[in-house]
């Protein structure tokens, strides 16, 4: 049932611009799934979907993972471009790394972030405007860190 109705997710976000949590639980409410709100939100973390402005200027889900998206030079530009208007600033202290984001971007700069380099982290955690890294070695962190200063510069 999971399977299918994350199938059906993905399928609505593509076919429908939908802006809200609401609007998606909606829509499959009235195609006999009955999820509540919080099942909604997991399937979007499960999902890896993202509000992002789509090519019209609209913010709405998006899916950046689900359907095995390769890492394609368009989607790289894609992805460093949300991730470049979402942050403000990035710093690194010993094998960690803080990047600070605008207030309720740090979720979508986040899988932006792990889309482009989860094989260079341990792993990830985004809050409200705030993202911490964790790396191997603090030269790692130095590295990494220098990178994502150049991508929002």
């Amino acid at each position: 049932m999971k399977s299918k109705r994350h199938e059906k997710i993905l399928k609505l976000i593509e076919e429908k611009i939908i802006v809200t949590q609401d609007e998606l639980q909606d829509c499959l409410l009235n195609l006999g799934y009955n999820v509540t709100q919080s099942t909604v939100s997991r399937d979007i973390k499960e999902l890896r979907i993202i509000k992002a402005q789509d090519r019209n200027g609209t913010y709405r889900y998006m899916s950046t993972a689900g359907r095995g998206l390769s890492v394609s030079d368009k989607s790289r530009d894609h992805f460093t471009d949300i991730f470049a208007k979402s942050v403000i600033d990035v710093k690194y202290a010993l094998n960690n790394i803080v990047i600070k984001c605008y207030n309720g971007m740090a979720s979508s700069a986040c899988v932006a972030f792990d889309t482009l380099f989860s094989n260079d982290i341990l792993g990830s955690l985004a809050g409200d405007d705030t993202i911490i890294v964790v790396t191997k070695s603090e030269t790692d962190s130095k590295n990494l860190a220098a990178q994502l200063l150049n991508i929002i510069k």
